[in-house]
């Protein structure tokens, strides 16, 4: 079910026939570090992650992550869309791409996409995380129109992270 379109981009909800892609994604040196091992280490253990992330979320919320894909071939390249954290007041957006994909405008394409998604939702505010050395994203965000906002602890977790906002 696609969710979102922009000039070169599809956005839309994950399904488990994505699992391989999921597989990929969340074990690149760029996921594992800035996002953290989610200790995805068969095509099986990707489905429970697609079923209880972002699928979960769709039924709690409304919204959640979206798969990525290039509207000129439907090869999926990332995820980007919307998360209810624990411990964040506001509706997070988030965003990872395959390194292969990055640095050609794909993820402020996307991120822009959903920004505008979320307004349409209704939402008022958006908040995003990010670690204090994920630069790129920090720029990203910044790129998006979001100001830092200080910094915040997530429940279950003991890392300081950069949080930024903007309003819709």
């Amino acid at each position: 079910m696609n969710v979102i379109e922009t000039e070169r981009l599809i956005l839309r909800r994950v399904e488990e026939c994505d699992a391989a892609f999921i597989f990929t994604l969340l074990n690149e040196p760029g996921w594992i570090e800035y996002i953290g091992n989610k200790e995805i280490r068969t095509t099986e253990d990707a489905v429970h992650y697609i079923q209880n992330g972002p699928q979960a979320m769709y039924e709690q919320e409304g919204f959640g992550l979206f798969l990525v894909e290039l509207k000129e071939n439907h090869s999926p390249i990332g995820l980007c869309g919307l998360i209810k954290r624990e411990g964040l007041e506001e509706v997070d957006i988030g965003f990872a791409f395959l390194e292969d994909h990055q640095s050609r405008g794909y993820a402020l394409e996307a991120a822009k996409g959903t920004a505008a998604y979320a307004k349409e939702i209704g939402l008022k505010r958006l908040a995003a995380i990010t670690t204090k050395d994920n630069l790129p994203s920090s720029r990203l965000l910044e790129k998006l129109g979001m100001q830092l906002d200080g910094y915040v602890t997530l429940p279950h977790d003991t890392e300081e992270l950069k949080k930024y906002t903007m309003t819709l």
